[in-house]
């Protein structure tokens, strides 16, 4: 998903709006669903749907809806504090849904650009690595299986970044430069599309995008993770929201000297805001993987459908906007 065709060009400080700022609070729905032609003998699976606390948000409740009831559910936190669920379905089933529904507090403080401004990029990169947690510094400054610096990646991170570039600066640099250089378009990229080939199609998706901002902030010496989760959007003026019109989201989190973290999303060109849920983080969308797993079966035809809601609530918990149930084809 994305606010790409909406969104004006260039990265304007003054779009920082204090609204976006405010304490929300949110009902999350994320339904996945998928229907076979003939049964299938058993699935194993693994999911990151619930949201997590972090510093910015609290997560008030959470439930959990599987069919078939699975013979096996369990949860555990990763080495990264994301709660991961494995399920398993080990009878003949024809369809399989997995609905995931969280209330979450939200509150993201703006970003001060000009107190990061302090620091030039290439002093950034040294004070992190020196007073930074060692874990977080090693993880989320090398490679990884969906980052990996090559000369390409480095080649494009030396036109959009320059150590001598305030840290402030070169965050909002980065994330207008993948922005305007980039297409958003669905369908161009996989969950296999390397870095170096996402440079030569110039197109992709929030995934990709988030991905190559961190690969040219680690070929700069700074820690960068990937950050999956949901961002609310809104209709037309004057127009209801379709139930389930949402999407999953994923933009990319960089450390600061001072040990926290700033949060960026290129395929929308602004920092996060309260608009934003998070959900996991890690190294790359690999270690984030919404739900992946195993699905034994005849080879038969498949459906796949996914439904994500973000909806604003009140002061008394109902939800403050009108939403209508999407016509799908018949």
């Amino acid at each position: 998903m994305s606010e790409h065709d909406a969104t004006v060009s260039g990265f304007d400080l003054d779009r920082i709006r204090a609204d976006h700022h405010l304490p929300r609070t949110y009902l999350v729905r994320h339904v996945t669903r998928y229907d076979y032609e003939a049964p299938r003998s058993a699935a194993y699976e693994r999911g990151r749907l619930t949201p997590r606390d972090t510093a910015t948000q609290q997560v008030v409740s959470t439930t959990t809806t599987l069919e078939p009831t699975p013979e096996v559910h369990t949860t555990h936190v990763d080495n990264y504090g994301n709660l991961s669920e494995y399920i398993e379905v080990r009878e003949p089933y024809t369809m399989l849904e997995l609905a995931k529904e969280s209330v979450v507090r939200v509150d993201w403080p703006a970003p001060d650009v000009e107190a990061l401004n302090r620091w030039s990029l290439a002093e950034a990169a040294q004070a992190v690595a020196a007073n930074g947690d060692p874990v977080d510094v090693t993880e989320f400054t090398m490679a990884s299986p969906l980052v990996e610096v090559t000369p390409e990646v480095a080649a494009y991170a030396a036109e959009v970044l320059h150590p001598d570039q305030r840290f402030g600066d070169a965050l909002v640099h980065l994330t207008t430069s993948i922005y305007t250089d980039f297409t958003y378009k669905s369908g161009v990229t996989n969950v296999r599309t390397t870095l170096s080939e996402l440079l030569e199609l110039r197109a992709g998706v929030c995934q990709d995008f988030a991905q190559l901002a961190i690969g040219c902030l680690r070929t700069f010496g700074i820690p960068a993770r990937y950050v999956s989760g949901y961002l609310e959007t809104s209709p037309p003026p004057g127009a209801p929201k379709l139930q389930g019109s949402d999407a999953s989201h994923a933009w990319v989190s960089a450390l600061t000297p001072e040990g926290g973290w700033v949060d960026l999303d290129p395929t929308n060109n602004h920092f996060a805001d309260s608009r934003y849920v998070v959900t996991a983080w890690g190294r790359d969308f690999q270690d984030v993987s919404p739900l992946r797993g195993i699905v034994y079966g005849e080879d038969t035809e498949s459906t796949l459908d996914v439904g994500v809601d973000v909806l604003l609530l009140n002061d008394l918990g109902e939800v403050a906007v009108e939403v209508v149930p999407k016509v799908r084809p018949a």
